[in-house]
């Protein structure tokens, strides 16, 4: 047991050839050395196999699959034979800076409830700082409308996922993190750092881009599932208002609304001390306003139906439309002004 690493870093490659050189000597330079570093190759077509075959330091571990079988199966199969206490992400186009791993390694080890550790992070070739909240209860609460954790930022405790049988669900890709989160949630402390420790790549190919529409979908699943644990139910009305408001490619309707001042009434009544109440309705009112102004001000054609619908919500509304938007709302149903 004293020579296994004291931490694995997952590593999922596929066609990252312009990148992968530099993502994997980030991670040789750290200044914590007591890791093992599994690289997954996903059948790539291009020179990224013959890069990574390019280093000779031990800790690296390359392993090619036989068949395409995408990024989350690829840590799945990372997880069954990591070695490490601690599991540390990491993607082929992305920069971990050199004291990453010892300062998240430090709070794990003095910390035993710790479960996930995140960090700041900053867009490659950018100014850009991309901040995470800090504390557990204030990523709780992120966690009710986005993901929390950086997901190539994150260092996880082993034995958590051991423990209680967990690991990526593949049905949730790709948001398959914010699932992941999620359901850590109820097995330990969360944090960020709140100092950039990695560099994060955005590109054309990545999933994030490609697939915006599904993710949102997937995302809004996590969601739901946040809300059953301050034993909020929600009927497939409200999880369709929720996808809506999350969308792309979907309006809010007024119907959505509606929904949404169920489910804020239902809170009052449902949560449980898991959460703060005040913030999680203070939350449900930012939704509010975003589903109120986006039905009835962006709207893509007026009506005096559409009309109508605000006049009879208006009185449930924590936010309510200002004296000059609703007469706006009114003059274009009544000329039916298309936008």
């Amino acid at each position: 047991m004293a020579n296994l690493p004291l931490v694995t870093v997952l590593l999922p490659t596929y066609n990252c050839e312009l990148y992968v050189k530099d993502a994997v000597q980030s991670i040789l330079k750290q200044t914590y050395s007591n890791f093992e570093c599994i690289i997954i190759d996903d059948c790539s077509t291009d020179k990224t196999v013959e890069i990574l075959k390019s280093f000779s330091d031990r800790r690296i571990k390359l392993i090619e699959k036989p068949k395409n079988s995408g990024y989350t199966n690829s840590l799945n199969y990372g997880l069954t034979i990591a070695q490490g206490k601690y599991i540390a992400r990491m993607d082929g186009d992305d920069i971990s800076l050199p004291t990453r791993f010892e300062k998240q390694v430090a709070l794990f080890e003095a910390n035993p409830k710790l479960v996930v550790c995140g960090s700041v992070f900053q867009i490659i070739d950018s100014d850009q700082v991309i901040f995470k909240p800090e504390t557990h209860e204030d990523i709780k609460l992120e966690l009710l409308k986005d993901s929390a954790i950086g997901h190539p930022t994150a260092m996880l405790r082993a034995s958590v996922l051991k423990t209680h049988n967990i690991s990526y669900d593949t049905s949730k890709e790709p948001a398959e993190d914010y699932d992941l989160w999620v359901r850590l949630l109820k097995y330990g402390v969360f944090y960020n750092i709140q100092e950039v420790l990695f560099l994060y790549r955005i590109h054309e190919g990545q999933v994030s881009i490609t697939k915006k529409e599904k993710q949102r979908t997937k995302a809004s699943e996590s969601r739901f599932k946040m809300l059953s644990y301050f034993n909020v139910p929600l009927n497939e009305a409200q999880k369709e208002a929720y996808i809506n408001l999350f969308s792309y490619t979907k309006k809010v309707k007024s119907r959505d609304i509606q929904q949404f001042i169920g489910l804020r009434d239902a809170v009052n009544s449902s949560l449980t001390n898991f959460i703060n109440k005040r913030d999680v309705r203070q939350l449900l009112k930012v939704y509010e306003t975003i589903a109120v102004r986006q039905c009835f001000l962006g709207a893509k054609a007026y009506n005096f139906k559409l009309y109508f619908d605000y006049a009879r919500l208006k009185r449930k509304l924590d936010y309510r439309l200002s004296t000059i938007e609703e007469s706006k709302l009114l003059i274009k149903s009544i000329l039916h002004k298309g936008n």
